[in-house]
């Protein structure tokens, strides 16, 4: 009976049935300092090379008040949806060939999850999310 117990377990492990671990804005925060270099969050936050990310989950691309952005990016049609985010940080010029952005990408889907879980904590006026 163990056999059948652990075959099982197994193809349920396979089958996805088990949730992902969640995203970490913790971990997210710590990983957005590559970000930071470019990018500014949180109340008071402002335009500098990159615009500002405050509510940047469900908000359309290339927006921000005062921000140049790139003819590429202002006419994608992207709403930076979470997977849209994850293709994005991913690798930004494959998503949207012709953006500015010149990061190269994160490699851990994981640590995308946990960048975007920490941006989903930001409302559009730079308050914290509880």
């Amino acid at each position: 009976m163990p056999a059948i117990t652990g075959a099982l377990a197994l193809g349920v492990l396979l089958s996805g049935a088990i949730p992902a671990l969640a995203a970490d804005p913790a971990s997210g925060k710590a990983n957005f300092i590559k970000c930071g270099i470019c990018h500014r969050v949180g109340e008071g936050a402002r335009n500098v090379v990159g615009p500002e990310l405050n509510g940047v989950v469900g908000r359309p691309a290339g927006v921000v008040p005062g921000y140049d952005y790139s003819q590429a990016l202002k006419a994608s049609g992207v709403t930076w949806t979470e997977d849209s985010l994850r293709a994005y940080l991913a690798r930004p010029s494959a998503f949207i060939p012709g953006t500015r952005m010149t990061f190269a990408g994160f490699r851990d889907p994981a640590v995308i999850d946990d960048v975007i879980a920490y941006l989903k904590t930001f409302r559009p006026d730079g308050s914290t999310a509880p």
